[in-house]
């Protein structure tokens, strides 16, 4: 069966997602060596993951808004090279000040990424498979975590910690580059788009259900945004699914480290399987999702995997808390990342079903309350560990928003258009 030309589209905003997290999670797997070298204790090293986490929460709508206004296509080009820029600049940090201040703009440059995915999905992804694409995007993510860890902890091992950083830079501004040339805003502009695929593009994807939504200005529309109990909701729980899955990113592989006495190497193992289970989580979420839009429950479509995601990663949470040895941990911790990334195909879909031609500015809102989670989840972990002597109170908590979260999925209805939800 030959693929579609979009397939193409798909791929390279999976490696965009793949590099994403490759740049991102590398700082975890160099944390001990960075803290080592700079004089950092853990709870200064909770600040330089939570710069991160601010910054990219922070330039989230910004970010989405310029890719409503701007394209996908220069957005995506320009804060690609933007963040690669930042992740080389970490190797020349000297201080816990100057890592700081790199690591918030590298975050603050990351922050486009996924509201400009979203807003490409609209205009290139026919409804019917957006779960699914939604899904292969986040796997990227995914995938692209797991191998960081092992592969840049024998990076740093062989070369050090800043000639890494440099290494990662210009892998990504080789693809900014290539996504400049090669991509355009919409299927109509692409020359190397077969007439067939277009046509039947432009016949399945999504369109403005009201002219004057693609030309409403953008502070009436920011108003509108923040009344929306959908949005309020989505936010909510997407702040759950962050919660816990950054932990996974930051402090997960260290945690481990220390409390079972183990070597970086093996850590990154152990630490890499919750992030391949993430992968299948979104395959999972992201068949399911279309599965169900297949059968004409829209609604039950989006619901349905997330509140059973949730659902999943309350227990394996809990589990991974109570865990005697390092391989029952990384076990229930990949029960808790497979079903907290059910969550996110979803996620992504409501945002681009509710938000339509503005897909990125409504991804950037529930994404900056996603990575507020993240922010907080970077403190959280080491500040109530050095005050109660116990991961437990971090773990409880957790579950807790995971069973919130599963409530606010009951409220989010996707069939409505963003100016009906108001």
């Amino acid at each position: 069966m030959r693929l579609p030309a979009r397939a193409i589209l798909v791929a390279a905003t999976f490696m965009l997602s793949v590099l994403l997290y490759v740049d991102r999670v590398c700082i975890s797997a160099a944390k001990q060596d960075v803290a080592d070298e700079l004089l950092l204790s853990d709870q200064q090293m909770g600040w330089v993951f939570a710069a991160f986490s601010l910054g990219y929460a922070l330039f989230q709508t910004p970010a989405g808004l310029l890719a409503d206004r701007l394209g996908p296509r220069r957005v995506l080009a320009g804060i690609v090279a933007v963040w690669s820029v930042f992740t080389g600049l970490t190797a020349a940090a000297g201080s816990l000040v100057t890592m700081l201040v790199v690591r918030f703009l590298f975050g603050a440059g990351e922050a486009g990424a996924f509201p400009g995915m979203a807003r490409a999905m609209y205009s290139w992804i026919p409804m019917q498979e957006r779960g699914l694409v939604q899904g292969i995007n986040f796997s990227g993510s995914r995938i692209g975590a797991a191998v960081t860890l092992p592969v840049v902890a024998a990076m740093i091992s062989q070369f050090g910690w800043r000639p890494t950083f440099v290494i990662l830079m210009a892998v990504g501004l080789v693809w900014s580059i290539l996504w400049f040339v090669f991509f355009r805003d919409d299927p109509v502009d692409a020359d190397w788009l077969g007439s067939d695929e277009r046509d039947y593009i432009l016949a399945n994807r999504q369109t403005e259900s009201a002219p004057s939504q693609a030309n409403e200005n953008a502070s009436s529309f920011s108003h509108t945004l923040v009344r929306s109990g959908n949005v309020r909701a989505l936010c909510m729980q997407y702040f759950a699914s962050n919660f816990i899955f950054f932990f996974g990113l930051t402090w997960f592989f260290p945690q481990l480290m220390s409390r079972y006495g183990l070597t970086g190497m093996e850590a990154s193992l152990f630490t890499a399987v919750p992030m391949i289970f993430g992968a299948l989580g979104n395959w999972t979420a992201g068949w399911w999702v279309d599965r169900l839009y297949a059968g004409g429950n829209w609604r039950l479509s989006r619901r349905l995997p997330a509140a059973t995601g949730f659902a999943l990663a309350g227990i394996g949470i809990v589990g991974s808390a109570y865990a005697s040895t390092p391989l029952s941990s990384s076990m229930w911790f990949s029960l808790c990342i497979f079903g907290a990334d059910m969550t996110l195909s979803p996620s992504w879909s409501t945002c681009v079903d509710i938000g339509k031609s503005r897909a990125g500015l409504v991804s950037g809102m529930m994404n900056m309350a996603g990575n507020i989670g993240a922010f907080v989840t970077s403190l959280a972990f080491p500040y109530l560990l050095n005050w109660t002597g116990s991961p437990l109170p971090f773990f409880y908590i957790a579950a807790a928003l995971n069973l919130i979260a599963i409530g606010m999925w009951f409220r989010i209805d996707p069939t409505v258009p963003l100016q009906e939800s108001a």
